[in-house]
């Protein structure tokens, strides 16, 4: 008897905590399934040691039972070839900590493609769970002229079978009252009888592991070692690489001495014992029904049409990010401005709270949700195009595009969205099947020039390069910069590829999903998911490195500071205004507005010099020396982790300006242009400008976009993207000053 089978018959299980494992073939309509079974009272999460995604939720079966159902990734068959499909291998033998062996697997079938789909569910029987049969997308099927005797079917493979159309809500009942039935009353499903060299196969690697390791493997895994040669079944049972290929190339031996091969003959056993099951089961009509998605095809996987309808529609989705997020988004900003200016009023009393709450924690809350609405608007259109069948023509059609890097079509959706932001683009890999591809695609994406970026540009290049060059060369400029990223990211694509990951550019093979109304409640689901993952596990992140960095650049805060700062800004006040020190005192005193706000300004940059972020700034500034930068936009640098438009807002304070300045002040402009070193040269020429856009451009100035990074590739992968972009963007900076610096001098 398996470990599964004994958990079950041993546990003593309470009907509220059954747990169902909803399990089948990408596009069956297994998340519209597990969506429409716990609506709301769903969370997601990563497994346990693994960075593969968790969604689970509450079902109520009827009126006195609940069930947890858990929506396992999609997977072709138990042969695990990615990180998904080995979390659902792991699961059904129960090597996850802290994940329990499902008692129920619900099979999400296509009614459309039933043969095909049963593969995965007669080796999920080999397991021992007690399986129901849920054939979905019969609305499909009918308007193919496809009929299922699901009771047959039944009967034939002694496991209940369910009709169902999930995105119509038809059947739902009757898979509840199934799944019920199925914990209660399980039943063995009738399911393949191996041949003896099989069996003889198996129990050499289980007396070959006995006597390595006092544990036995289940059947199911026995299968797996035998026909997918698996290695992390050997790696787990302690087999060296030379153990694993020995045992299994023995056992693999003996197949081939009774004549079968072992690569082709669980295929051929499961398939020739599934169609005598299948017999008389699905009537097809005796002509073809035309569905019209053939003639649809031609045009949206032609080489020119298509790439024309895709542009067009990727055209439709960031036009509608880009101004339909944007208000909403100033909405955001100005709300978290107000509660500020609130909050601030009633601490004046207390400063270091104040500053705590207001720049801390409020800047700090309004940094995560002012992302919301990129990640709704682009998660919902992301569910519709899924839900429709398109996105599988897209990552065709863009598949030739991409395929010299060792990437695939799939990458691109989340590499363009990155030009609005990173944060909704690294989330979005999470489409792409290949674990490799996927964590490939989330180190580049942050070197899109996402819109965050845009304000540094534009203060720089209205400042230095439009006032010298016009217009056409400015807009050249702006063009270029958001290009640069695109055109490093893909070579080092190719470069983690071929030397990090090591991975062989394979045939891109995707299933074609048949053309669907998409439902809207399905996709509205999966945006308020998406955006709720966001809020509380990278917000939580970001706002802790909020807190972080508000700390760094207000402490230490000595009340001779600002005594000291005082008097220099009135001497200085007094000089530049033609007024004596007393008079500068006294409009002070008064609580002049012009004046005090001045005198707040300067006192605001000597703090900041002072703090542990400017003394950190000025440690480091040699390190950038190279590059122009003076130690002002090196503080900038530093300060602008958060996020990086926050560079704008720093140097504002650390010219005297305060915090309230823009990409367009032009007392900041000013300020910049009239900087100067000791020696009198200016700090800001134009291959300092350069220099700095092309730092902004390539460096992953945006903890949000860490904090996301992490949660989905691993705070390893996160910390690998954050040093060698960072390092990219140094060597990219001093390349760009010193070579503009010798053409400037050569001119």
């Amino acid at each position: 008897m398996s470990r599964l089978v004994q958990s079950i018959a041993n546990a003593s299980i309470d009907d509220a905590t059954l747990q169902v494992a909803l399990i089948g073939n990408p596009n069956t309509g297994k998340s519209t399934a597990f969506n429409r079974l716990t609506g709301i009272r769903q969370r997601t999460g990563n497994y346990p040691g693994v960075t593969v995604e968790r969604r689970y939720g509450t079902c109520s079966l009827d009126a006195d039972h609940n069930a947890t159902i858990v929506d396992l990734p999609g997977t072709y068959s138990l042969a695990a070839a990615s990180a998904d499909e080995r979390v659902v291998v792991d699961v059904l033998s129960g090597h996850i900590p802290g994940t329990r062996l499902p008692d129920v697997a619900v099979c999400v079938a296509d009614a459309t493609n039933l043969m095909r789909h049963l593969f995965l569910v007669s080796q999920i029987a080999e397991t021992g769970v007690s399986v129901v049969l849920a054939v979905n997308l019969m609305d499909a099927a009918e308007s193919q002229g496809i009929s299922i005797d699901a009771k047959l079917l039944s009967e034939r493979l002694n496991i209940p079978v369910v009709p169902m159309c999930a995105s119509r809500g038809r059947g739902l009942d009757e898979l509840r009252a199934a799944i019920l039935k199925a914990h209660q009353q399980p039943t063995k499903m009738n399911n393949l009888q191996w041949p003896q060299a099989v069996h003889e196969a198996t129990e050499y690697l289980r007396q070959s592991l006995a006597a390595e390791k006092a544990r036995d493997l289940t059947p199911p895994e026995l299968l797996r070692l035998l026909f997918d040669q698996d290695s992390a079944i050997a790696d787990r049972i302690g087999w060296s690489a030379a153990q694993h290929r020995m045992h299994v190339d023995q056992a693999r031996t003996m197949l081939h001495e009774a004549n079968l091969d072992p690569d082709t003959v669980e295929p051929m056993l499961r398939y020739a014992f599934l169609a005598e099951i299948m017999e008389n089961v699905v009537t097809h009509p005796t002509v073809r029904r035309a569905t019209g998605g053939e003639s649809i095809d031609r045009l949206l996987t032609h080489r020119f049409w298509g790439l024309i309808v895709f542009a067009a529609l990727m055209y439709g989705v960031f036009w509608t990010i880009y101004t339909g997020a944007g208000p909403m988004m100033d909405a955001i900003d100005g709300t978290f401005g107000w509660l500020g200016e609130i909050v601030g009023t009633q601490l004046e009393s207390w400063p270091m709270i104040q500053s705590l709450v207001v720049d801390g924690l409020i800047a700090g809350v309004g940094g995560v949700v002012i992302f919301l609405p990129q990640i709704l608007i682009l998660f919902f259109f992301i569910s519709l195009l899924e839900d429709t069948g398109y996105m599988a023509r897209a990552a065709y059609l863009m598949d030739k595009l991409f395929s010299w890097c060792g990437l695939n079509g799939k990458s691109f959706v989340p590499l363009l969205s990155s030009f609005a932001c990173a944060i909704p683009g690294v989330m979005g890999a999470r489409t792409i099947d290949n674990p490799r591809s996927r964590l490939t695609t989330i180190l580049i994406a942050p070197l899109m020039s996402c819109s965050a970026r845009l304000p540094v540009y534009v203060l720089l290049i209205g400042a230095f390069i439009e006032p010298k060059y016009g217009s056409a060369i400015a807009a050249a400029v702006l063009f270029g910069m958001h290009l640069l990223g695109l055109v490093i990211a893909l070579p080092f694509a190719l470069l983690f590829n071929r030397v990090i990951f090591k991975v062989k550019r394979s045939p891109f093979i995707l299933e074609m999903p048949s053309y669907r109304v998409p439902d809207l409640r399905d996709a509205l689901w999966r945006m308020w998911n998406r955006g709720k993952d966001f809020l509380m596990t990278a917000g939580t992140v970001i706002l802790a490195m909020s807190i972080v960095i508000w700390a760094l650049s207000y402490f230490p805060r000595g009340e001779e500071v600002a005594e000291h700062e005082q008097t220099v800004f009135i001497t200085e006040y007094a000089a530049a205004h033609e007024l004596s020190p007393q008079r500068v005192g006294e409009l002070i005193e008064a609580g002049n507005e012009e004046v005090t706000g001045e005198l707040d300004a300067h006192i605001e940059g000597a703090y900041l010099e002072q703090s542990y972020l400017g003394r950190m700034g000025k440690a480091v500034q040699p390190l950038f020396a190279p590059a122009g930068f003076d130690w002002k936009t090196t503080v900038g640098v530093l300060a602008s982790f958060p996020a990086r438009e926050v560079i704008i807002s720093t140097l504002g304070i650390t010219y005297n300006l305060g915090a309230d300045v823009d990409e367009s002040s032009e007392g900041l402009i000013g300020s910049m242009k009239s900087a100067h070193w000791p020696d009198g040269s200016p700090v800001f020429t134009i291959p300092v400008a350069l220099a700095v856009m092309v730092f902004f451009a390539l460096c992953m100035q945006c903890m949000a976009t860490l904090a996301v990074m992490g949660r989905e590739a691993g705070w390893g992968w996160a910390a690998f993207g954050f040093t060698y972009m960072t390092v990219l963007a140094w060597f990219g900076a001093v390349f760009t000053y010193q070579v503009g610096t010798w053409i400037g001098n050569m001119a």
